[in-house]
């Protein structure tokens, strides 16, 4: 005995297109559509057809009864209005089925329903005979002295055949109508879809080439917008790869220097050990490890602002409610410790706004550290934090120092930029972009001016209320 394996369904399941199913749905809405429709409609005309002809039998039956004129018929007087009714069958019969006319006449079926109105149990009664394909009435007829019952028979061909016709016709409406939905959905989604085709390709052309073009928007309906956020989220992460490419440059070329700085003291170094070589004066050696701590202190620093800088490209992960006073004291409490001999004026009013404490404390500290940088020896730092009156305030930072030049104003915020004054000083150049992006990560800004003494004066300005 052999065994069959149960067969395996094909590919699971086929995926149906969007397309697909749009057509569908139209043509399933528009057949229900239609079938409801054309059901109301025939039932409609099916009962009007059926009422019709028991009317007609019904206004037979009444004329028959009003006719009071009688012909001989043999033995039988019977009304004249039964001479006129040679369209359809007709009798009367009695309470056994027997008919009242002594000669014979095309009967109409005879059954329960009709010996139940003769005998006098019932006074009319409604039914069709499948057998013959008629609409059968039967009525009490007093004509004659003993219980009679008049029963009239309607062929039904007629209305049958103008059913069926009206059966044909809705079917062929309905299902021309099911097409033309068909036709009407394909051709809707195929419109519909050709932006959601657009952005399908788009996103495979960034995954496979990294080519981040925006699409062409067309309308403004609902895929045109989102066309619109596809293009911005498309610029964003250009944007992000322009500025993660810019930091990696700059980032190489900042790090260039201290590193080759470091590897021509090793080799110095390094060669005045080797056999015969002339060996290094004790103040020429003190020089080059001085040298070389200052410049890995240099790259320290560099490494730190680096990390501090590529993690305030993305926006902080905890927001959080921030008393502004808090932080810039905590800030002001770790530049006393590095300041020396400078000093520091404060004043500082409630500020209260929801970010990210630690990112705030690092940009204020950053701006300290610069105006200490730049003050001369026993100068002194003004810190001003106060309300501007319009849902912001600014946190102030002055120096007595040289001051910015000119042409140094528009660029003191940017990464890496050093003027001509700082070169010589330590310092990454990162740490005011630092304190630029932490501003704006918070819906601020940042501004560069000179100062009542003739120093740089750095201002924040953030969000926030003072209650």
């Amino acid at each position: 005995m052999t065994y069959g394996t149960a067969a395996e369904p094909s590919a699971v399941h086929q995926r149906v297109s969007l397309r697909t199913r749009i057509t569908l749905l139209a043509a399933m809405c528009v057949g229900g559509a239609v079938a409801l429709v054309s059901l109301g409609a025939y039932i409609t005309v099916y009962r009007g057809l059926y009422q019709q002809v028991d009317d007609s039998l019904t206004a037979r039956a009444k004329a028959l009864e009003a006719n009071t004129q009688v012909v001989n018929q043999g033995r039988t007087e019977i009304p004249s209005f039964f001479l006129e009714l040679s369209d359809i069958k007709f009798d009367v019969i009695d309470q056994n089925g027997a008919s009242a006319f002594d000669r014979p006449v095309e009967r109409p079926p005879i059954g329960d329903d009709e010996l139940r109105v003769a005998s006098g149990a019932r006074a009319q009664s409604f039914r069709t005979d499948e057998a013959t394909d008629t609409r059968v009435l039967a009525v009490t007829y007093p004509f004659f002295t003993k219980p009679t019952a008049l029963v009239l028979a309607q062929p039904l061909e007629s209305t049958k055949s103008t059913l069926g016709k009206l059966a044909v016709v809705l079917i062929v409406i309905g299902g021309s109508g099911i097409i033309v939905a068909a036709i009407a959905g394909t051709a809707v989604a195929r419109g519909s879809l050709r932006p959601v085709q657009r952005l399908t390709a788009a996103a495979e052309r960034v995954t496979y080439t990294g080519d981040l073009r925006p699409i062409p928007v067309a309308g403004d309906d609902e895929l045109s917008r989102l066309t619109q956020s596809f293009n911005a989220m498309l610029g964003a992460v250009a944007e992000s790869q322009e500025r993660q490419r810019r930091l990696v440059a700059d980032a190489g070329h900042e790090l260039r220097t201290p590193l080759t700085s470091l590897r021509t003291n090793l080799e110095l170094m390094l060669a005045s050990e080797a056999p015969g070589a002339p060996s290094l004066s004790a103040r020429d050696r003190i020089e080059i490890h001085d040298d070389l701590r200052a410049q890995l202190d240099e790259l320290t620093q560099l490494i730190g602002d680096l990390v501090e800088l590529a993690r305030e490209d993305a926006a902080p992960a905890v927001q959080e409610h921030v008393e502004l006073v808090e932080v810039v004291e905590a800030a002001l409490d770790r530049a006393r410790r590095r300041a020396g001999d400078i000093t520091f004026d404060v004043r500082l009013h409630p500020w209260h706004l929801v970010g990210h404490a630690a990112s705030l404390e690092r940009a204020v500290l950053n701006l300290l550290d610069n105006a200490v940088k730049f003050s001369p020896p026993g100068g002194t730092v003004r810190v001003d934090l106060r309300p501007a009156g319009d849902g912001y305030a600014f946190l102030q930072v002055a120096d007595a120092g040289p001051g910015i030049s000119d042409a140094d104003l528009p660029h003191v915020f940017d990464r890496f930029y050093r003027s001509q004054e700082a070169r010589t000083l330590p310092g990454s150049g990162l740490g005011l972009a630092i304190v630029k992006q932490a501003a704006e990560r918070h819906g601020g800004s940042v501004f560069a001016s000179r100062s009542a003494d003739g120093g740089a004066l750095m201002a924040m300005r953030l969000p926030g209320s003072s209650e």
